[in-house]
């Protein structure tokens, strides 16, 4: 399990997956939920915009299993 730190209280899921440095970029976002499995605490969710806090699991099988962290 990974723990990736965020400066704000909230963060999307697109920008997340490029600050876990899963994607290279923020416009890869759609085509990598598009064709990965992602689970946001233990439910699967495929929108970039999703809202992410403190605490908030995102989990990729085989990739990884990240938490978002205070900074």
């Amino acid at each position: 399990m990974k723990k990736v730190p965020i400066e704000t209280e909230i963060i999307t899921l697109g920008q997340f997956l490029k600050l876990a440095d899963v994607i290279q970029s923020g416009g890869m976002a759609k085509w990598f939920l598009s064709e990965y499995d992602v689970f946001v605490n233990n439910e699967q969710d495929q929108r970039r915009g999703r809202k992410l806090s403190v605490g908030d699991k995102v989990e990729i099988p085989g990739i990884g299993v990240f938490v978002v962290s205070q900074h």
